[in-house]
Order: structure tokens, then sequence, then C-alpha cells
């Protein structure tokens, strides 16, 4: 596992620059890293940091141990038609692409009756470009141990890393923290805008809300009790904490947001069909 690695990015967008950004210079130089993207200013960017790039798939695509298509859903079909000249039995294929299934992927990746299976979808999240993403990771058949390893190592190296079973796990991971970024920033306008509301100028009430999301988080990760406990503790009876939670209990806040998660969950489904 120490040996550096030759890689492919197929698009050389945000979570491409992020997933570079924690392999370059620990697992493999500047010049190990192709980029393919039709955009001039993105081949510029990543041209200034060393990295190979590409206005199209050619034939030092062959030569990358790993493929790491980073494309929209939409356009992903026709990228991997356009790279599938130049697999090879040596190539490791990784899609973040959301919503498309490994079944699909692996048809349009293989040849008529024999799918590619040498494939790992990965869900990752924003927070990946400053290096504390989380992202689901689901291997078909043909990944081997040491594929696995790999993935998992490069995805770890922007944050946390799952393993689930199937493309319903991965549209579950979808739902929880592909999605889940919007989710706290959403929750976070409304603290900061509650905070004005109530007299706060607006950059005091910014930074008393980033703190407080940063350190309960930090406080649930390092704590060994359980997130009821720790939100019992901040709770007393009659005060000030209770009057709010009981306001989130009377409109339902927990059923809004399982509500919310299961309408992410199917939309990835919908365009896993519609793009598949």
């Amino acid at each position: 596992m120490s040996k550096e690695l030759t890689l492919a990015f197929i698009g050389g967008g945000n979570m491409a620059s992020a997933l570079a950004s924690g392999l370059i210079g620990k697992r493999c130089g500047a010049h190990d890293v192709l980029v393919i993207d039709p955009g001039e200013q993105a081949r510029a960017r990543w041209e200034s940091q060393g990295v190979l790039t590409a206005a199209a798939p050619d034939e030092r695509l062959g030569s990358r141990q790993v493929w790491i298509f980073a494309v929209k859903p939409q356009f992903l079909k026709q990228a991997v038609e356009s790279c599938r000249p130049y697999l090879t039995e040596d190539t490791l294929v990784i899609s973040v692409a959301a919503g498309i299934s490994t079944g699909a992927l692996s048809q349009w990746l293989g040849k008529e009756g024999k799918p590619w299976t040498r494939l790992i979808r990965c869900m990752p999240n924003t927070p990946a470009l400053i290096g504390a993403g989380a992202a689901g990771l689901l291997a078909l058949d043909g990944v081997s141990e040491d594929d696995r390893a790999l993935a998992r190592q490069m995805l770890g190296a922007v944050g946390e890393v799952v393993w689930v079973g199937d493309d319903a796990g991965i549209d579950a991971v979808t739902a929880l923290s592909g999605s889940g970024p919007a989710y706290v920033f959403l929750f976070l306008e409304a603290m900061i805008q509650g905070g004005v509301s109530q007299g706060l100028p607006e950059a005091d009430a910014r930074k008393l809300a980033l703190a407080t999301f940063t350190g309960a988080t930090q406080l649930a990760g390092l704590s060994h009790e359980s997130l009821g406990t720790l939100r019992e503790r901040v709770t007393s009876k009659g005060g000030t904490t209770a009057a709010a939670l009981d306001v989130f209990e009377k409109k339902g806040m927990v059923r809004i947001v399982h509500q919310a998660m299961q309408a992410a969950k199917d939309r990835a489904a919908s365009l896993s069909a519609e793009f598949s």
C-alpha cells in the first residue's frame, strides 16, 4: 500500500479537487494525476498545480491505476462511453456521481453479457473540501480486498468512510450525509436569524451559532455517552432549553427530519431510474 498511485479524474470540479488535495503529496505526486475536463479554465487551474490534463480521454488514461468519475449524473453515461476504450483489467473504477446505480455503471463499462465488476460507487459530501467529509462506499464483487483498502485510504484522506451493501444503502447515505450539510446550513441560518431577531448583531449571532454546532458535535464525538444523555444534561426541568425543545416536539421536528431524508432518498432512487 506504500506504492504511489496513478490516478485519473474524469471531471475536474470541487469533489475531484477535494480528493486530490488529500492524496497529492501523500499517496501520489501531482505528475501522477491526470484530469480530463472539457473546461479550459478548469484545466488551467489543475495545470498550475503540476497536474496533467486533457480535454478528452486519450491513451494516457489506459496507464492510470484508478479512474474516478466525478461528473454530474446526466453526463456520466457519455463520459463512461468515451473512456471505455482505454479500460484495462488493472483499472479500478470509482464513481462519485450521485444517483447512478452500480448496475447501470457496470453495464456501461462492460461488454455485452459481461458487466464490469471492478467498480466502487461512492457518495461523498462537500465537507471533504476541508478534509472533514463523510462518504459511503459500495463495492461490486470484482473489487479485491486490496482495492477496498485503497479506496478506504483514498476517501479516508478527506473524511470518514463507511461501507454499505447495496445501492439502496448508498441512497440512504445520500439522504443522511450526502445532502446532510445543507440541512445543517439551513438550521444554522435559522439560528443566526433567530439571534438577530432577538437583538444580537449578525456577526455575533453567526459566531455563536457556528461555535455551538462545532462544540456540540465535537463533544458528541468524544463522549462515550448517548446523544440522549448529552441532551438531557443541557435540559433542566422547567428551564430555557426545555421550553425550546417542547416547541420542537410539538411541531414534530423529528418527524419532519425523517420525512425530509425520505424525500432525499426517494429522489436519489428516481435519479437512478431516470439516468440509468
